[in-house]
């Protein structure tokens, strides 16, 4: 009972946390509609600042609705019992092994995503068709779901089947054969993803030739980066957002702009944003993080190897394991239900990263490309994604993975006036 009550009193922290953050952010967002932000009234309209004000509005109150079907779902997979209907179910159906823990894996992965895709379907189809975002069709969306769960069931069965045979037969440091396997598996989808899995769902081409082009290799040669690649990806066949990212690692790095990003920004504004992107990599962000991501998934797997041989982690959590069998699908599938309620208080400390490495990236920008510019094209990109330019303080520290705009324009115009 001790680990029950554990459980519950995080769970009740986390829930009511969420909630709390929400509706500050919903009530500074609200309490701010009225009025663009001194330094962006000449920049924004007032119907544009009110049009990111509802918008975010609009997001935030799907989100408290998603945030309590996610907590009525885990308490009825751990405490109410539905885990083990389900794992007693497929035992009698399918007998013990690896076969029926991958079956009760399946079955998770499958409930929660029958559970998500109302939300899904609400957000691309009310939310963002109410904002003028959307433009994907219902055919693409169920499309999109398919290859989706193609790929998934591709890439993440057999990985599973991997990692639950070590469970069963390496003995008690299983779990360090285990986090060697994801992680080499983690940097080969570095080299897969950009060449056979995005244009499953994308078109890239080659960005043509011309002024655009020619400004862009310009500052890949100012910053000493080899890429395989510019390409343009037809991100306009699905949303109006625009974005640009790199995709590989080693001499398989491309540089892949949305569509949407070109049609709206002028080609100083689009380098501006490509030297944020060369940033993040030249400051070695990229990097950084998975090195973090690795150290984290060594210690959650580490964990994992000592909690799934404790009886109590499953029976206070409303599961009864195998006393004397295998028990490594029912270990995972509750040790990825549970944790995250645990590991969300830590979630400031990866926002506070983030925003450093923002900043180091955009004074990167500025050294390598163009202050005005950034700032030209950050306050472009606000307005076209309906992004707020008032959120709560305290929201912001806890979630936001980007500085808020005053404050990270405002760095920016050190260097313009430097």
């Amino acid at each position: 009972m001790t680990f029950t009550i554990a459980f519950l009193i995080a769970f009740i922290a986390s829930f009511g946390l969420r909630h709390w953050l929400s509706q500050r952010q919903i009530r500074h967002v609200a309490q701010h509609r009225d009025a663009v932000p001194a330094d962006f009234a000449e920049k924004i309209s007032l119907a544009d600042h009110q049009k990111a004000a509802d918008y975010t509005i609009a997001k935030l109150r799907l989100g408290i609705l998603e945030n309590g079907v996610s907590a009525i779902i885990l308490i009825a997979f751990t405490l109410l019992g539905g885990l083990e209907i389900l794992n007693v179910a497929l035992l009698s159906y399918l007998g013990a092994g690896i076969t029926q823990q991958i079956a009760l894996l399946a079955s998770i992965a499958v409930i929660s995503g029958l559970i998500d895709l109302p939300f899904s379907w609400y957000k691309q189809f009310y939310l963002e068709e109410r904002f003028g975002f959307n433009r994907m069709s219902k055919k693409l969306f169920f499309v999109d779901l398919i290859k989706g769960l193609a790929v998934g069931a591709a890439i993440g069965l057999p990985l599973l089947w991997i990692i639950l045979s070590l469970m069963a037969k390496a003995g008690d440091l299983w779990w360090l054969w285990a986090w060697g396997v994801l992680t080499a598996f983690s940097l080969l989808m570095q080299w897969i993803f950009p060449s056979f899995i995005a244009p499953l769902f994308n078109k890239f081409q080659a960005l043509e030739d011309g002024p655009l082009k020619t400004q862009i290799e310009a500052l890949l040669a100012r910053c000493d980066f080899a890429s395989q690649g510019l390409f343009v990806m037809d991100g306009s066949k699905r949303s109006a957002h625009g974005n640009a990212f790199f995709a590989g690692m080693g001499k398989a790095k491309r540089i892949v702009f949305f569509d949407t990003l070109i049609e709206k920004l002028n080609p100083g504004e689009v380098e501006a944003v490509l030297a944020h992107e060369l940033g993040h990599f030249k400051r070695k962000h990229i990097r950084k993080r998975l090195l973090i991501s690795f150290a984290l998934s060594f210690a959650m797997f580490a964990l994992l190897g000592w909690i799934s041989t404790q009886v109590w982690f499953y029976t206070d959590l409303g599961v009864m394991p195998n006393l004397n069998g295998y028990n490594g699908g029912l270990a995972l599938a509750l040790f990825m239900l549970v944790s995250p309620v645990f590991s969300f208080f830590f979630t400031p400390l990866g926002s506070l990263a983030s925003r450093k490495h923002e900043y180091e990236a955009d004074d990167f920008a500025a050294e390598k490309s163009s202050a005005n510019d950034l700032v030209s094209a950050l306050v472009k990109l606000y307005q076209d994604n309906a992004s707020t330019l008032t959120p709560d303080p305290i929201y912001t520290a806890f979630y936001s993975s980007h500085p808020p705009a005053p404050l990270r324009i405002a760095n920016l115009q050190r260097f313009s006036q430097s």
